[in-house]
């Protein structure tokens, strides 16, 4: 998710809950943090799938590891 996408989503929530107090706090340290709970989520995302094993048909084994860098890979981007 980048800056200009968390903004809009930002601006989106304030709008709906207009009966919540208000707050001061400075657009980059939402950003801030929402990117870091972002990261948090994909990590603890790619941890399950590293844990998964498949057993195809034929007997091969296949493992999550092949999700898990591509959960990681999204970070990346």
């Amino acid at each position: 998710m980048k800056q200009d996408e968390v903004i809009f989503r930002l601006k989106s929530i304030v709008h709906s809950n207009q009966h919540y107090t208000t707050w001061t706090v400075s657009t980059p340290h939402l950003v801030q943090l929402v990117n870091s709970a972002i990261e948090m989520e994909r990590e603890a995302c790619a941890k399950v799938c590293e844990e998964l094993e498949y057993i195809e048909d034929d007997g091969s084994i296949l493992t999550g590891k092949f999700w898990a860098e591509a959960i990681r890979a999204r970070g990346q981007e």
